[in-house]
């Protein structure tokens, strides 16, 4: 049996409206313009922090255009590169913080590699993160101020981390410089 994660029933939602959505090129905006919602709305059910309503998914894929059948029958192949360029990595962080992603889709993956870059003042937010899986990185270059759960470490060149994501977590950029690490996620959530 294929790895869990390879399974179509474990494609999410966002997941799949993301590939199919770029494949008929089309950005978040012209989508959202497309079915008449707004750019968040698309944003966030391709984050999945989102669940659109059976009419307003069919709404959403009447801008691809794309049936509900289709869409819950879509299988896309798993990328199959092996080498990537700096230049060929998706860019999914915004302002102060950057996160390329290796790899353009999560399908088929057990894992999300991401080269991370804190700006100064960069932060993940007041508000912590916590999602299945595990997590661990080195930094590279510059210091970052990591909150899990109750506990919070300064980091800076060649130290690492590692920890549960179900705990509460914070990523936090501190000192004059920019903060790089690499860092890894199991189950892909990024």
């Amino acid at each position: 049996m294929n790895d869990l994660n390879t399974e179509l029933s474990d494609l999410r939602l966002g997941e799949r409206l993301r590939i199919l959505r770029e494949r008929a090129g089309l950005s978040q905006r012209a989508l959202a313009k497309r079915a008449n919602v707004t750019n968040a709305t698309i944003s966030l059910v391709e984050a999945d922090k989102m669940n659109p309503s059976v009419g307003a998914l069919r709404r959403i894929l009447d801008g691809i255009p794309v049936s509900l059948s289709e869409f819950f029958a879509f299988e896309p192949e798993p990328e199959q590169v092996i080498f990537y360029q700096a230049s060929d990595l998706p860019e999914i962080g915004k302002g102060k913080l950057s996160l390329k992603r290796i790899g353009n889709s999560q399908f088929g993956r057990a894992m999300t590699i991401l080269h991370e870059r804190y700006e100064p003042g960069a932060d993940t937010g007041r508000v912590m993160y916590r999602h299945e899986g595990e997590e661990g990185g080195i930094v590279i270059s510059g210091r970052i101020e990591i909150t899990v759960g109750e506990e919070r470490r300064i980091l800076g060149p060649g130290d690492g981390y590692y920890f549960d994501s179900r705990k509460p977590h914070r990523f936090r950029q501190v000192g004059p410089e920019p903060c790089v690490i690499v860092s890894a996620c199991t189950p892909p959530t990024f």
